[in-house]
């Protein structure tokens, strides 16, 4: 198996890798712990209001989980564009150091509030809003620096082995989160988080690879953005790619409403939450050793689509179920989809965006990547208190096998796509 993970052979990725590795699963324990944290002080106020009929605590608790989406995508809106911008203009190492630094800070000082017993759901509303601004200056430049990393003939390993890298920390970090809330106060979960961002400044630290960008952008201004548009709106394949990330995630975002179902519908406690919480990342990290095992992908644009129209019937299925074995095999199944769609999205991308735009189209790209998400679970949030948590589910994964049919219609490029075929040394 090894050999086939041939990315791992070259020493900068092999440290990015592992020191975002560690990096990774802190901030999915971190994740999973803010959701829960809100949704239990959510309870805790006993907020009362009524929508349309709809019980009145899993409301309110469903728009609070949803306001969390807000605070994680606005930053993203203002901040990917300009880290697009830094990744194409500086070194794109020292942008990761000073992002990666500002993201410990957010968590430290969560872990500080909450081991004083001053939590506070406005508080944690805004330092989510700073890691994912300091995520969003910080994601151009270390995607952008990956091709620079490894050959060409393993850039397609390397994506897979970074997916990879980020479904074993979505498996592990839901996992121990949940297992940790019952044991020991939440702050120390964000602070294990902000000791886990160490891994990757020392990976960043010690890799010998410096910036050879010919074409540097001479400055970071509206300029330097625009141009990042106008090259990602130009090019079909990009454009069509980034519109299937937005809508697909956009209406098929069920993870902040994972508290709700499993407390709610699937009668659940923090560690059985917690259980639920690897069930997509499971999925995903079997998608991932299959991918990262094959030499390449073919036929790459209709695999995306039937991926995506995957992702969205097994979303629509979680939302009816009430078994939580059924329910964990259907979220499962939405990681193995949106894996393999996601390795694909990456290699067509990096591969059709030369090295000096890199950081831009990847600033751009994260605008529909995290967006869509982001301002899904506001919108999951808001249909959940107005008609409850499954019809939210159920919908927004069948509005994404729609989606996926109206982009395979009027994007021929992409529905008709082949790799590239290129031999792994």
């Amino acid at each position: 198996m090894l050999n086939r993970w041939v990315a791992l052979q070259h020493r900068d990725f092999r440290l990015l890798w592992l020191g975002l590795l560690v990096s990774f699963t802190g901030s999915q324990m971190q994740l999973t712990a803010v959701n829960w944290q809100v949704f239990d002080l959510l309870r805790a106020q006993d907020v009362s209001f009524n929508l349309l009929g709809s019980n009145v605590h899993l409301a309110a608790d469903a728009l609070g989980l949803g306001l969390l989406g807000l605070a994680r995508v606005l930053p993203i809106f203002v901040f990917a564009l300009v880290g697009g911008a830094l990744a194409d203009s500086f070194d794109r190492r020292a942008v990761m150091l000073w992002s990666l630094l500002a993201s410990m800070a957010a968590s430290l000082l969560l872990a500080a509030m909450a081991l004083a017993g001053r939590a506070d759901v406005i508080a944690i509303y805004l330092l989510t809003a700073l890691g994912a601004a300091a995520a969003a200056l910080g994601n151009p430049a270390r995607q952008a620096l990956v091709p620079n990393l490894v050959p060409k003939a393993h850039f397609t390993n390397a994506v897979s082995l970074n997916s990879l890298s980020l479904q074993f920390s979505q498996i592990f970090g839901p996992a121990l989160a949940g297992i940790l809330i019952g044991h020991i106060d939440i702050g120390w979960i964000y602070a294990i988080n902000g000791a886990g961002f160490v891994a990757a400044l020392l990976a960043l630290a010690a890799m010998r690879h410096r910036d050879s960008i010919t074409n540097k952008v001479p400055k970071v201004d509206l300029g330097a953005i625009r141009d990042g548009f106008v090259f990602v709106f130009s090019n079909r394949m990009i454009t069509s790619t980034m519109l299937l990330d937005f809508f697909a995630t956009f209406f098929s975002s069920a993870r902040t409403m994972l508290p709700i179902i499993a407390s709610e519908l699937l009668h659940l406690d923090a560690a059985g939450f917690g259980v639920l919480s690897t069930a997509q990342a499971v999925g995903s990290a079997v998608a991932g050793i299959i991918v990262s095992l094959r030499k390449e992908i073919h036929h790459q644009g209709a695999v995306l689509l039937i991926s995506v129209a995957v992702y969205g019937l097994a979303t629509a299925l979680f939302g009816f179920s009430t078994s939580f074995i059924l329910s964990y095999f259907f979220f499962a199944l939405t990681g193995t989809a949106d894996t393999v769609s996601t390795v694909i999205r990456n290699i067509i991308r990096q591969m059709n965006t030369p090295d000096e735009m890199r950081g831009r189209m990847v600033g751009v790209n994260q605008i529909f990547f995290q967006g869509g998400p982001q301002l899904g679970e506001l919108e999951a949030g808001l249909v959940a208190a107005m008609f409850g948590v499954p019809f939210a589910v159920v919908s927004g994964g069948v509005a994404t096998v729609i989606v996926a049919g109206i982009v395979a219609r009027k994007y021929h490029e992409l529905r008709d796509y082949k790799a590239i075929s290129v031999a792994l040394a």
